[in-house]
């Protein structure tokens, strides 16, 4: 009977051993499950870390390229601000050299007109006190000394008859 007794316990005490040993397995299990899901999560995380490492790379390199052709199209711009500052000189200075020569062209003229009028002047008294023989000789003189119309006076020429 003692021994039965002492079966029994021992019985008793691996079937508590064994209960405690099933939770202890069982936790175990899910202490498992939960480690291979944070290992799964983590392998996922560090795939999509990957992932925008790559495309943090990627926009990096296009930004890189964005900022060289910046710089070439700006380099670009001051090229050609500088060019139209240049032909803006250019034209100024062409401007008044057009300007000088245009004023230049108007003194002449009234010049022209001036020495015109002056041998109209001459040919007139020429024409007053000389006899006949000047008198056809001056007229000759005149035809050919009228100013004709038109935008420029033509230059004075004279024919002489011998």
């Amino acid at each position: 009977e003692t021994e039965v007794e002492q079966l029994q316990r021992l019985l008793a005490g691996m079937e508590k051993d064994h209960r405690d040993l099933l939770a202890r397995m069982e936790s175990g299990q899910a202490e498992l499950e939960r480690l291979r899901e944070a290992e799964g999560e983590r392998v996922a995380q560090q795939e999509r870390s990957s992932q925008l490492e790559k495309e943090v790379a990627g926009l990096r390199e296009k930004i890189h390229h964005l900022d060289d052709m910046l710089k070439s199209q700006q380099r670009k711009v001051r090229q050609m601000i500088e060019q139209l500052q240049n032909s803006k000189s250019v034209i100024q200075a062409k401007d008044a050299a057009i300007q000088e020569l245009k004023e230049r062209v108007s003194y002449l003229e009234a010049e022209n007109l001036e020495m015109h009028d002056r041998i109209e002047h001459l040919i007139e008294k020429q024409v007053s006190r000389g006899g006949s023989s000047a008198r056809a000789r001056s007229k000759s003189e005149y035809v050919s000394s009228k100013r004709l119309p038109g935008p420029k006076p033509l230059p004075l020429i004279r024919v002489v008859e011998t």
